[in-house]
């Protein structure tokens, strides 16, 4: 599989203050990677900077054919396009349905045609299992349900990589699991790379994958 994200001696800054120094790893198409590590350990800072949120400011960084350290502003959307991203608070839009949540992406992102922004919103939905709750608002599901829609948006665009930070965190375990089964599955079954940011240890016994740690402000495998 072709390498879809390759660090080489990064340096990764946050509000000025270095967040991970020396970082070099690289992620291939299909990839499961847990990214493990205390609160505080830059983990978030590593998942920004890769869809430009957190400058890179020194080493080598591409991620898909992006170089981060060149890349214009008016090119940043292009690449988180083919990147989706799961946030541990959802943050779904609370005054419109799934549906329309979903759809809000597809039109900011240039899908015209609504019949075909209507197919790809249920092919995603069925994806997840959410097909019976398209039209249910945001807080009549619950929080498994919710983070159902937000992986569903996370792959309308096809992407190449799924960026999920504590995905699980304000779930119940059993809850959990199932988020983690989904994303496994997402991998698997999709060949799109995915990279979870976690505190849950369990997770790497239960859905296999390649670990990463930050601990000490550097990068371990």
């Amino acid at each position: 599989m072709d390498k879809i994200i390759e660090y080489n001696k990064v340096e990764i800054l946050r509000n000025e203050h270095v967040a991970l120094r020396e970082v070099d790893f690289s992620v291939s198409g299909g990839e499961f990677v847990y990214l493990l590590g205390r609160v505080g350990s830059g983990k978030t800072s590593l998942l920004k900077s890769l869809y430009a949120e957190v400058p890179v400011r020194t080493g080598e960084a591409r991620v898909f054919d992006y170089d981060l350290l060149t890349i214009k502003p008016k090119d940043i959307p292009f690449l988180r396009r083919r990147i989706g991203i799961v946030f541990q608070d959802f943050q779904l839009l609370t005054d419109r349905t799934a549906f329309a949540n979903l759809e809000f992406v597809l039109e900011a992102t240039g899908w015209k045609d609504r019949h075909e922004r209507e197919e790809r919103i249920d092919t995603v939905l069925r994806q997840v299992g959410m097909a019976t709750k398209a039209f249910k608002m945001p807080h009549q599901l619950s929080g498994g349900e919710q983070q159902r829609i937000v992986i569903a948006r996370a792959l309308l665009n096809k992407p190449g990589l799924i960026i999920a930070d504590e995905p699980t965190g304000n779930l119940d375990p059993e809850t959990g699991d199932q988020i983690m089964a989904h994303l496994h599955e997402v991998s698997t079954a999709e060949g799109v790379a995915v990279i979870v940011a976690t505190h849950n240890h369990g997770f790497v016994r239960r859905f296999p994958g390649r670990v990463l740690r930050c601990e000490r402000k550097m990068l371990m495998e």
